[in-house]
């Protein structure tokens, strides 16, 4: 199994199986507006920043790793975050029923896992801003599947997949309302993405920030294992 790919995933998913969701050329690119603002390049160390001005407005935050230089002329550095990069390694979970849609169904059904689409949007949303699991915009759905829970007609945890390269596929914007942390909600999300994947010959990989040790030590109970560390940096176009 390679994992080469995951050296530079941002990249190689941009200019790759995802090429028709950036914007940005041939050294740079980002996720198209809509979506959350990650950014690659073809070469970490030397960032093509120049390349993504048309497609960032400025004062625009862009979330970017595997560099480590100053940043170029029209660019701020705000924030550097220590991640860790996290590879299954377990087996293939058991098989949890899942429901056809979300929205509505969520009421009849509390506690059922469900396939969210366009219409969950509104409470996705709500959901990311609340618990702030990372990058997500209005068009992240689009980039694979996501599924939720819903109880007495709101949305308390969801999961789904971001990023893709080779035989990757990314587990992401896993969250839990904080009222009903502690309950298993997420790992039964993940478990049913995980089975999905697996089925389709994929690995599941996913990124934690290092501060997030709850979160580590739950997806090695689960069966994934630290890949590598990464400085997540966020920058800005001045």
């Amino acid at each position: 199994m390679s994992l080469s790919a995951l050296d530079n995933i941002v990249w190689h998913s941009l200019a790759g199986p995802q090429e028709r969701f950036s914007a940005g050329g041939k050294t740079a690119r980002r996720f198209a507006r809509g979506f959350g603002p990650l950014c690659g390049f073809a070469d970490p160390q030397r960032p093509g920043l120049g390349e993504l001005e048309p497609h960032c407005d400025v004062g625009e935050h862009v979330f970017c790793g595997r560099w480590d230089s100053a940043a170029p002329d029209g660019w701020r550095i705000d924030m550097e975050v220590p991640a860790e990069q996290m590879v299954w390694g377990g087996g293939t979970p058991e098989d949890e029923e899942v429901a056809a849609n979300g929205g509505d169904s969520g009421g009849e059904n509390p506690g059922a896992i469900v396939r969210l689409g366009a219409r969950d949007v509104p409470q996705m949303l709500e959901l990311v801003a609340l618990t702030q699991p990372g990058p997500f915009g209005q068009r992240t759905i689009e980039l694979g599947e996501y599924f939720g829970i819903y109880e007495e007609g709101a949305l308390v945890a969801m999961a789904g997949e971001r990023m893709e390269a080779a035989s990757l596929r990314e587990i992401s914007a896993v969250c839990t309302h904080p009222d009903l942390q502690g309950r298993g909600l997420a790992r039964r999300l993940m478990h049913l993405l995980i089975r999905r994947q697996r089925r389709r010959g994929l690995v599941p990989f996913l990124h934690v920030m290092q501060y997030n040790t709850r979160a580590i030590a739950m997806y090695e109970r689960m069966g994934f294992r630290r890949h590598r560390q990464w400085v997540l940096r966020v920058v800005c176009r001045t």
